[in-house]
């Protein structure tokens, strides 16, 4: 059994990136201390070191394609959708979960073990369709926050674009000090992103006898509900983060024996609840304002309008004194910290399918450039962020279907092997969303 003092040692690579990690060494310690049963401090003392790889991945639960999906589906259909948002975090929950469990019981990631695992023409088609996926979702990302920026400042698009990316790479750059000040950061933004749907929560008082029928009473009204849905779940159930969370608990915390890693992983799986709880939560806040303050106030905006632009002009003279403001700086909170977040999926897509790895600085610059050729030529971004989302579901499967394979995979899994409800479950959730991606490109080239 290696003594704590010599754990940071083993600490060289987080999500894909090589870090110092010294200013680690006091969390790693703590953390080893609980997992050898050796700590004698308080149960939340000894929580702490084991929160923050969930909440890296959340923030990509409640980015900006989740603020153009959900305030569209409440502004155009009301309370109908909640029982998708409801039902996507339940999947979101676990998924996180196997990932998570993926990483600390191989030591390895999830594009790793495809990579070393699956022939090589299924391993670079499986990376392509990763890398369109991760290209989708920073284009989301990445708007949103130059969004954000050009509501609250009044600056031209392109030039929040820019300052955007000068951002990201700020935040970015904390990687390089170990795990934990990233995790800092963004599990910030996530507390400034509750925090304004909460004030915009009371601030709407939505119907919340409807939003319970709706939970209990599923169904869908036509094809452009369909479309939305479909948007919600890609919004929801993230692909990028299914590869990256596996990459945040693999090397993050040693675990040195198999009593070790069943410990970690219920550590772990209290981060996910408390991270995935609050973003589902911030989900579901978000539908219920728009269905308050447009269905109910029969303001309904089509997807032809460009519904960010439009909620941020209606909140204040509707819900009153800084309501669009708090809605543009949790736009602009979302934004930042997902695209940082977004750039780090990426690093490990490109890291563990091909055994590339380029500086992350050259990641973010390749990645932003869609997103400003769209800014330059001034696409409605609110459905480039729906339409994003539709592609997000798409690549769900590719990404979900590997997970559940190798997680049911004893020899590969260990005591941390799925148990055979789960991977009921698990399979069950690929085949309603690969079931839904079908009927919605049915519907929408010959319906």
């Amino acid at each position: 059994m290696a003594r704590p003092e010599v754990v940071p040692e083993r600490r060289r690579r987080y999500a894909g990136e090589e870090v110092d990690g010294a200013g680690d060494a006091g969390t790693l310690a703590t953390a080893t201390a609980v997992l050898q049963g050796t700590s004698r401090k308080g149960f939340l003392a000894r929580l702490l070191p084991f929160l923050g790889p969930a909440f890296v991945a959340c923030i990509a639960y409640v980015d900006p394609g989740n603020f153009a999906t959900n305030i569209q589906g409440g502004a155009q259909f009301g309370y109908l959708l909640v029982w998708v948002i409801v039902a996507s975090n339940i999947m979101a929950m676990l998924i996180q979960a196997l990932s998570a469990k993926l990483g600390i019981a191989t030591g390895r990631n999830l594009p790793e073990l495809i990579r070393d695992r699956f022939p090589r023409p299924v391993v670079y088609v499986l990376w392509v369709l990763a890398e369109v996926v991760a290209m989708a979702t920073d284009l989301a990302e990445f708007l949103g926050a130059a969004v954000g920026f050009n509501l609250l400042f009044g600056m031209p698009l392109l030039t929040a674009g820019v300052l955007t990316g000068i951002t990201t790479f700020a935040i970015l750059g904390l990687q390089r000090y170990g795990f934990r000040p990233l995790e800092a950061v963004i599990a910030g933004f996530v507390g400034v992103i509750g925090l304004c749907y909460l004030v915009e929560t009371i601030l709407g008082t939505p119907d919340f006898g409807a939003t319970g029928a709706a939970i209990v009473q599923p169904r869908f009204a036509g094809t452009e509900s369909i479309l939305l849905a479909s948007g919600i779940l890609g919004a929801t159930v993230m692909p990028h983060v299914i590869y990256l969370h596996s990459a945040l608990t693999q090397d993050r915390i040693v675990a040195w024996d198999s009593r070790q890693r069943r410990r970690l992983f219920r550590f772990e799986l209290v981060d996910i609840v408390i991270a995935m709880g609050i973003a589902g939560l911030v989900n579901a806040a978000m539908l219920l304002m728009a269905a308050a303050t447009f269905w109910e106030g029969r303001r309904v905006i089509t997807a032809a309008d460009d519904i960010i632009q439009e909620a941020y002009r209606t909140l204040t003279p509707v819900l009153g004194g800084y309501a669009s403001t708090i809605f543009a700086i949790s736009l602009l909170a979302s934004g930042l910290s997902s695209s940082s977040v977004g750039t780090m999926a990426g690093q490990v897509i490109m890291q563990g399918f091909l055994s590339w790895q380029i500086p992350i600085w050259l990641r973010r610059a390749i990645t932003m450039a869609p997103a400003l050729v769209i800014i330059a030529l001034e696409v409605d971004p609110t459905r480039t962020l729906v339409i994003s989302q539709v592609v997000l579901s798409f690549g769900i499967p590719f990404a979900l279907i590997p997970l559940v394979m190798f997680t049911r995979n004893r020899n590969l899994m260990g005591d941390l092997v799925n148990h055979p409800v789960t991977s009921v479950v698990a399979v069950a959730v690929v085949s309603l969303i690969v079931s839904l991606n079908v009927f919605l490109l049915y519907q929408t080239f010959f319906g």
